[in-house]
């Protein structure tokens, strides 16, 4: 990801692995494509490591690069435990400068969303296209903006969702306030977690801020053929399904086609 306010959300990698570590239905889907390409595979904005890990353990061989130091460090961590050898890369996504070239790259768990300027958009395709092949895919996911999804005006805190800390074995409630900024396709969220005890209690609660891009697909569509890039389908899920007026994701999976 570009370097932003958005490291906030990020600042405890081990509880970004507590809360998606267990998603597995993009290493699945890009197990497929890695088979169909040779030599290095390159994980843009790869966090922890929840999808390169995965792979490298099925015999690939991996670049990940990030610019959050703490995320690394934690990949670096995990992969060290597991004895994979993969290489692990601080940059700035928008001006990558790799020294090699791959036939396969990708960016999942919705990074997309973070590059939320124009200017950071064109900025990661024209790096991934730089690192490409000639020939070479690019797989990238990102949430769909749906109008039930964003005409919502700006909400008090609501619930999301709750999980169970794996290490303390209780419950984590999650509630989020967002509010959408149309003018520039942003939308900004707070998200706070409210740990509790056995008796249901509260004991901790941790608040994080987080901005995020929506982009449409037809503009995703110019985005990509302006950057070299044709588009080989675009899906709602990892699952394959065609892309539909009521889906949460997009799935893009595309072709270098020319240099920029």
């Amino acid at each position: 990801m570009e370097k932003s306010d958005n490291f906030e959300e990020y600042e405890d990698p081990i509880l970004y692995d507590k809360e998606n570590e267990f998603y597995r239905d993009d290493v699945i889907f890009l197990e497929k494509w890695a088979k169909k390409s040779k030599g290095i595979i390159i994980d843009v904005a790869c966090g922890t490591g929840r999808a390169t890990i995965p792979l490298a353990q099925k015999g690939f061989n991996l670049i990940g690069v990030d610019l959050h130091k703490g995320m690394l460090r934690e990949a670096k961590k995990k992969a060290s435990n597991l004895n994979l050898q993969i290489e692990w890369i601080e940059q700035d996504c928008t001006k990558l400068e790799l020294k090699v070239k791959s036939e396969f790259i990708f960016s999942v768990g919705n990074s997309f969303q973070h590059f939320i300027t124009n200017e950071a958009q064109d900025g990661l395709l024209m790096s991934v296209n730089r690192h490409l092949e000639k020939g070479g895919v690019f797989i990238f996911g990102t949430r769909f903006p749906s109008s039930e999804e964003l005409i919502q005006p700006a909400s008090d805190e609501e619930f999301w969702r709750s999980y169970i800390d794996t290490e303390t074995e209780n419950k984590v409630d999650v509630y989020t306030i967002s509010s959408y900024d149309p003018l520039k396709q942003v939308q900004h969220t707070t998200t706070t977690r409210k740990f509790k005890n056995w008796d249901e209690e509260v004991v901790d609660e941790v608040r994080t801020n987080i901005s995020l891009r929506y982009t449409f697909p037809k503009e995703i569509e110019r985005l990509l053929t302006m950057n070299g890039f044709q588009i080989i389908y675009v899906n709602k899920d990892w699952n394959e399904t065609p892309l539909t007026e009521d889906s949460s994701q997009m799935i893009y999976v595309c072709r270098k086609v020319k240099n920029i």
